[in-house]
């Protein structure tokens, strides 16, 4: 997957300027940082809930063991 370099980002943030205009940029810039922060916490919620969900399982199955057993 080809990188984006300076000559690329100069011309989306050139078209961006073009198409929105420079009143709308600011509060374009703030919804797609939004939108980024939103996506990593949820991310990282998902991620530790897909850790903690074997360990869960395991103590759940060696409790089952136990009371099998006794």
């Amino acid at each position: 997957m080809p990188h984006i370099g300076a000559p690329e980002l100069i011309l989306v943030l050139a078209l961006a300027l073009i198409i929105f205009g420079p009143g709308k940029l600011p509060d374009l810039g703030k919804a797609i940082g939004k939108t980024i922060r939103e996506f990593r916490r949820s991310s990282a919620e998902i991620m530790e809930e897909v850790e903690t969900n074997p360990n869960r399982e395991k103590q759940e199955e060696q409790q089952v063991l136990k009371a099998a057993k006794s």
